[in-house]
């Protein structure tokens, strides 16, 4: 082999190295933590509209108690507001502790 031969093969040799190198894929793990906390906020979320929606169920079934007791206008609807307004507190409570 002539001295030209064997540098055509050395530098075809690291061309080869280089290109396979640079063409195989890097493991990533940056997206996966990223992923999770995502995961996390939509269940926390998703847990947030649930307390949310038993509130409001639960303050119609109140209204609706109090007014078949007798109780005057006013006050059942002050008592709908404000188990509306304690399940929102126990949704923020929710989003935010987890």
């Amino acid at each position: 082999m002539t001295q030209w031969s064997a540098l055509r093969a050395g530098v075809s040799i690291v061309a080869l190295a280089t290109s396979v190198v640079l063409t195989v894929p890097r493991l990533g793990y940056s997206q996966t933590e990223g992923m999770e906390r995502r995961g996390d906020r939509r269940e926390d979320r998703q847990d947030a509209r649930d307390t949310r929606r038993e509130g409001r169920d639960s303050a119609r079934d109140a209204k609706e108690e109090c007014r078949d007791a007798g109780g005057n206008r006013v006050d059942c609807r002050q008592e709908k507001r404000d188990t509306k307004q304690d399940a929102r507190d126990a949704a923020r409570d929710v989003k935010t502790n987890d």
